[in-house]
């Protein structure tokens, strides 16, 4: 399926809230770097969704966390899409359940779905690094420094699934070390810091 970003942009900004919608679009740039990275390592097999999928994926998957549908998010997907006349792919659809696997009782197949089942949550440990930074900005973020508090400071940004990230490492997922995986979503994120106002 060819997809128009622009809809789906327009759609999502109307649906949820503004800082729902910049985690949206974080974890949208954490997809393309991880998607990337995998070509750029020779490490994305044949059978693997085409990166059109993995980047609307990561901008959608919270589409249904906003208005009326948020009560009963992850599971109105295809309703919030309804409302603005929109449609995707099976393909689409289940990367995006793969970031709320446990609540559907899956685990993810495929590297699409390992990528945003681990960088969904890390996207908000990065963001609050950043805002303990003097400057508040995600371009002073060093990897070392979202690392340290990923492992070392539990605390620091509870609701981050550590258990769900540190699962990039896994051989038959991503295969990508804890601290490459959170260097490659930081560096994403911080590609569209003016966009997302870090």
């Amino acid at each position: 399926m060819q997809y128009n970003r622009q809809q789906f942009f327009e759609a999502l900004q109307k649906q949820i809230e503004p800082n729902i919608f910049n985690h949206s679009l974080a974890v949208e740039a954490c997809m393309d770097g991880i998607y990337e990275y995998l070509v750029s390592q020779n490490q994305l097999g044949t059978g693997e969704p085409p990166k059109e999928d993995w980047l609307l994926a990561g901008l959608i998957h919270d589409i249904d966390y906003g208005g009326e549908f948020k009560n009963d998010h992850p599971l109105k997907l295809k309703e919030a899409l309804q409302k603005y006349q929109l449609k995707i792919s099976p393909i689409v659809e289940h990367i995006i359940h793969a970031h709320a696997a446990p609540h559907f009782g899956i685990t993810p197949s495929n590297k699409a779905e390992w990528a945003i089942y681990c960088a969904d949550s890390l996207t908000g440990l990065i963001m609050a690094v950043a805002y303990v930074y003097p400057s508040r900005k995600l371009a002073d973020v060093k990897t070392s420094s979202v690392v340290k508090r990923f492992l070392k400071a539990p605390n620091f940004a509870a609701g981050t699934r550590r258990s769900e990230v540190a699962q990039c490492s896994k051989p038959e997922g991503l295969n990508i070390s804890l601290e490459k995986f959170i260097e490659i979503c930081l560096i994403a994120m911080q590609k569209i810091a003016s966009t997302i106002g870090v």
